[in-house]
């Protein structure tokens, strides 16, 4: 099969190297992608994902057999939606279907009327309204732009303060645009987050193993939140058990709702959660593949993923077999300044990997014989190992005997599950 992925990040190059693995796959083209995926032999092509026109007539063209829509701009623009009208199939939600991650205030109504465990919450379109509660709420207290804000619209305020400053960027400075038209405020919640990706095709579903992303910037989980600096699977400390319930009382009902209320999912559904003394609960929803955690699930995949997604698209049951032993663990490398003022143009290091570890590339450009950072995540570098000390070890190994001035990275990822 001929396949287009649709996207230019390190999830985008985890997925084409994935699909190039297995049999069924013969050909990849990214679009736009970036020069780091050459590399592995992909293909990209200068199109801007959020040209429909240009991206129907290339696959039209190219006898390409199917699409397979990366991130979330795309969806919620509608890309889905635009191929079905001709006669292109893709693996995707529609734009319908999409507002799960497009709108937070959708997702936590679509939760409230089905009963799907989540934080109890308020929405506010106006800044003293919005001032008003958290006055009244107290901290700590979790404040989100409602629409797309690149992973970076959540402040979790542990003081009023910091609650009110995130409101004052939202309605004030409009730091995310029409993205904070409106604002969820939620109550916080206590406990280990995992994200839980499955594959959906309307009310069926196939889980993924869990991972657990690190959003914030620094060691130890300070600063800024980011889109994610790591991410590491199987998650030790979050029981089988938890999953179990999880997909129980949370996938499950929110496939159904959605195919009851007439926006059907189909695509890869994110359910980024929280483990509470009261069981996992919804922190957020997303319309597509976790990034980092996108990186470290699928080398875990032993399974032909084109395979499985034909098999989806022609409604048949996919086939998956996944690794049951072992880590995979990833570490994200970053232009300093990231998230808030990235400083642009370091070298990028040519890492030493072997057959049990790969470089997945994000925001990169070539310029002359070297790739630079052009955006602020650059790459992350993944491994495989038989459990978290070694996949630990061996990552950082590779890190830190790398020249990578004018860009930082995390030292502490995958540390929560040896403190579990």
């Amino acid at each position: 099969m001929k396949v287009l992925v649709i996207g230019s990040g390190a999830r985008e190059h985890a997925i084409a190297y994935t699909l190039l693995k297995g049999a069924s796959v013969e050909e990849v083209t990214v679009a736009p992608g970036n020069p780091g995926m050459e590399l592995d032999g992909i293909r990209t092509l200068s199109l801007n994902p959020s040209n429909q026109a240009a991206l129907i007539d290339f696959v039209r063209n190219n006898d390409y057999d199917w699409v397979f829509v990366g991130p979330e701009v795309p969806l919620i623009e509608g890309i889905v939606d635009a191929l079905a009208a001709a006669g292109i199939k893709a693996f995707g939600p529609s734009k319908a279907a999409a507002q799960i991650e497009g709108s937070k205030d959708f997702a936590k109504r679509l939760m409230e009327r089905h009963n799907i465990p989540t934080a109890a919450y308020r929405t506010f379109d106006d800044l003293r309204s919005a001032t008003d509660y958290v006055n009244e709420h107290g901290a700590p207290i979790v404040v989100k732009a409602d629409g797309l804000a690149a992973g970076k619209g959540v402040t979790v305020a542990m003081d009023v303060e910091t609650a009110l400053d995130a409101l004052n960027d939202i309605f004030v400075d409009h730091r995310f645009g029409s993205a904070g038209a409106r604002v969820v405020i939620e109550d916080y919640l206590e406990g280990q987050e995992f994200s839980l990706m499955s594959f959906v095709n309307g009310t069926e579903f196939w889980p993924m193993p869990i991972s657990q992303d690190h959003k914030r910037a620094y060691d130890n989980d300070e600063g800024p939140n980011t889109g994610g600096m790591g991410a590491y699977s199987p998650v030790p400390q979050i029981g089988q058990d938890v999953v179990d319930e999880a997909l129980e009382t949370i996938v499950k009902p929110t496939v159904e709702a959605m195919a009851s209320e007439g926006t059907p999912f189909v695509g890869i559904l994110y359910a980024g959660l929280i483990a509470t003394a009261d069981g996992p609960k919804v922190i957020e929803f997303n319309a597509r593949f976790g990034d980092p955690e996108t990186e470290v699930i699928l080398p875990r995949l032993h399974s032909d993923l084109g395979q499985a997604i034909q098999a989806m698209l022609d409604g048949e049951a996919p086939e998956f077999t996944w690794l049951e032993e072992g880590t995979t663990l990833g570490v994200v490398l970053a232009a300093d300044g990231y998230p808030t003022n990235v400083l642009k143009g370091a070298k990028v290091p040519q890492f030493k990997t072997g057959t049990d570890s790969h470089v997945f590339y994000a925001g990169v450009k070539r310029e002359g014989d070297d790739l630079v950072a052009d955006s602020g995540r650059v790459l992350l570098v993944e491994v495989s190992a038989d459990d978290i000390p070694s996949a630990r070890k061996k990552v950082y190994e590779i890190l830190d005997n790398a020249d990578t001035a004018g860009m930082f990275y995390r030292h502490d990822i995958g540390a929560k599950a040896l403190q579990a």
